[in-house]
């Protein structure tokens, strides 16, 4: 594979958040096809997580963390970099999605999506950062949603959560463009996932007819965008957003 780490080069690490499940768990594969050892987070281990640390060999470790407790992230970092050293790279996968109509939301929901949607992956660029700026290479991936462009009705405060994680690329990019470290967004389309099983088979089914393909988006092929943008081919590709959505924004 063109974007597999050499043997006898060690291989990069990459941090990914919401890793358990879904595309985050897709990303960690993907990552790990390509040779990158992978360091996945969220709540709790799954089952498909213990799997997939088994068929590893080693180059997979999962770390416990809740990003709703953004007080702590600081002190987590530190301790992923003591036990399996400075990434390479960063994926903001992990988000919180809430359905509901703003009027009737409780301020306690918006508040809880804006920590883990926003905050968090912001303090994690932050702190991984400071490693990729000292060795003057790096890759951060945020994963957004073509919702931040296109809304949806019942998801407002979640658009607006991965519509900021478009502007913190983009600028972001800039500060750390100078240092070869480059940032950028995967804004996925609506896939056959955990978050998608709330919207009723006609609202997919209309999802699909509009695609120019007919389907919606996979995991797999979110996964492999962000995959390709960890790689030495997208080293001039910075500050941009990599829509995957099988054509449905077209």
């Amino acid at each position: 594979m063109s974007n597999a780490v050499k043997p006898d080069t060690p291989a990069r690490l990459v941090v990914v958040t919401g890793a358990t499940r879904g595309l985050g768990l897709a990303i960690c594969a993907a990552l790990l096809a390509a040779g990158f050892r992978v360091v996945g987070s969220g709540r709790a281990a799954t089952p498909a997580v213990t799997e997939l640390q088994a068929e590893s060999a080693g180059r997979f470790a999962f770390e416990p963390n809740d990003l709703a407790h953004t007080e702590g992230l600081h002190a987590w970092t530190r301790e992923i970099v003591a036990r399996h050293g400075a990434p390479y790279g960063l994926v903001n996968n992990a988000a919180l999605g809430l359905d509901g109509v703003l009027a009737t939301m409780h301020e306690s929901q918006i508040t809880q999506m804006l920590r883990v949607n926003v905050e968090a992956p912001m303090l994690l660029a932050k702190y991984f950062s400071r490693s990729m700026l000292l060795k003057r290479q790096g890759r951060i991936v945020n994963v957004s949603s073509i919702i931040a462009s296109t809304g949806f009705s019942g998801l407002s405060v979640y658009a607006a959560t991965k519509a900021a994680l478009v502007g913190f690329s983009r600028s972001l990019a800039r500060e750390l463009g100078k240092v070869g470290v480059t940032v950028n967004c995967v804004a996925p389309g609506y896939m056959q996932t955990e978050m998608t099983e709330g919207l009723r088979d006609d609202r997919l089914e209309t999802i699909r007819r509009r695609s120019p393909l007919g389907r919606l988006a996979t995991v797999d092929e979110a996964a492999a965008a962000v995959a390709f943008l960890m790689s030495d081919a997208a080293a001039s590709i910075t500050g941009t957003t990599l829509t995957v959505d099988a054509g449905s924004t077209a």
